[in-house]
């Protein structure tokens, strides 16, 4: 079989770690497939420099090469628009020295890129709407619709996202409630491939029986977490659609029920935000633990939580959203205690008896879920983690991918 020549162009960074969680373990699958991979990214100078070698140690043993290229961040909308111009001359350039087979791209802007790669040189064109881009950019509160410039990019991009879905020789999407919606979308052609593949976890990462007890044990002493400490993760970024201030209120209620307990907040960034919102719903300071970490280091910080909580904004937007997250802390057998609205999440905690789900922000709800945690609630660990290979497991993923590839390159 003839060596596929497919470019994927992300806007997210491979030296960030999205990148290295949801983009290059996909493509490392995809290029044992019989695919000559050109990855095209995004990257935030300073990130870059710090990763660069990582990234490049990732991706040298498979048949990827790596493009990268500088992330504009000022001034909004016009960076935008120079890294759109950036990343097309880039493809263009590609495409010209490989004929390229396919283009693969991420949502938002890296979508508009496809859909012109598609319409001017007749590439196949495969539209991973791993988000409901424009309508995340507002339920996030990144664009104010009020102001008529983000009025006009909400209106631009909706309208360019109809025609990519319209332009799509195949479709993905991380939901089978995003799923529903699309299939319902004027512009969806029923003959068009649309393939459910969830974000997946890495399963021989994140699992418990790797977990180093001794280093574990020297973790809870740094941290300062004693052995009869009842510990609360919470794995990600704060801000945006991630509600902080219901995680605090809930987090609050939890501490008075249970007077041991401690909240160990895993996060890259604005841990004041995490502290001064912990003080705003009266959490004692030292109830509060914030550790910035590296992906290979999550493991063993989440592995010190009896449970694990999210709670994400249920707009309409994230019906499209799976939150890699999950499938992290169920492969670790840790319990969830989160809200409905978001995905699938309910779904697949009802599903795979995985924790408990909050239908309402308000403190009857919070208390109930508090009560059956103090209550000793039991959850089996192991029947966790065989839920995360179910539905998150990365080869499951790739297989997925593989079939949509085949699918759209073989016509």
């Amino acid at each position: 079989m003839t060596e596929k020549k497919v470019l994927f162009i992300s806007y997210d960074g491979m030296t960030d770690p999205l990148g290295q969680s949801q983009v290059i373990p996909y493509l490392q699958g995809l290029s044992r497939h019989g695919n000559k991979i050109f990855l095209l990214s995004c990257e935030k100078p300073q990130v870059f420099l710090q990763n660069k070698g990582t990234v490049e140690n990732l991706l040298q043993p498979f048949n990827i090469t790596w493009i990268p290229i500088q992330y504009t961040k000022n001034p909004p909308v016009l960076s935008t628009v120079l890294d759109i111009l950036h990343l097309k001359k880039e493809a263009k350039k590609i495409h010209k020295k490989y004929k390229l087979d396919m283009v693969h791209t991420r949502p938002g802007v890296p979508a508009l890129v496809g859909l012109w790669m598609k319409q001017k040189f007749g590439i196949k064109f495969l539209n991973d709407i791993r988000e409901f881009y424009a309508d995340s950019r507002v339920d996030g509160h990144m664009w104010n619709l009020k102001n008529p410039l983000f009025k006009a990019v909400y209106n631009f991009f909706k309208k360019k996202e109809a025609d990519a879905v319209a332009a799509s020789d195949g479709i993905v999407c991380l939901t089978y409630a995003a799923e529903k919606i699309i299939g319902g979308w004027p512009e969806y052609k029923k003959d068009i491939p649309l393939q459910v593949i969830p974000c997946s976890a890495d399963l021989q990462l994140f699992d418990p029986a790797k977990i180093d007890q001794a280093a574990a044990t020297a973790l809870k002493k740094e941290l300062g977490i004693t052995d009869k400490d009842f510990i609360v993760s919470y794995l990600g970024s704060i801000g945006g659609w991630y509600l902080t201030a219901e995680m605090m209120q809930f987090c609050k209620i939890l501490s008075d029920k249970i007077p041991h307990a401690k909240f160990l907040f895993i996060s890259p960034h604005r841990h004041n935000e995490i502290t001064d919102t912990a003080a705003k719903y009266g959490i004692d300071a030292g109830k509060i633990i914030v550790q910035k970490a590296s992906r290979q280091q999550v493991p063993l910080l989440l592995s010190l939580s009896r449970f694990s909580v999210f709670f994400i904004k249920p707009c309409y937007s994230k019906q499209s959203s799976s939150p890699t997250k999950h499938g992290e802390i169920m492969a670790m057998g840790i319990p969830l205690i989160t809200n409905s609205g978001v995905g699938d999440v309910q779904t697949i905690v009802e599903q795979y008896y995985s924790g408990i789900v909050i239908h309402q922000f308000n403190d009857e709800e919070y208390t109930n879920a508090a009560v059956k945690i103090a209550d000793g609630i039991n959850f089996n660990a192991a029947a966790i983690r065989n839920g995360a290979y179910e539905f998150y497991s990365l080869e499951s993923a790739i297989e997925k991918y593989n079939q949509i590839y085949n699918s759209i390159l073989r016509h």
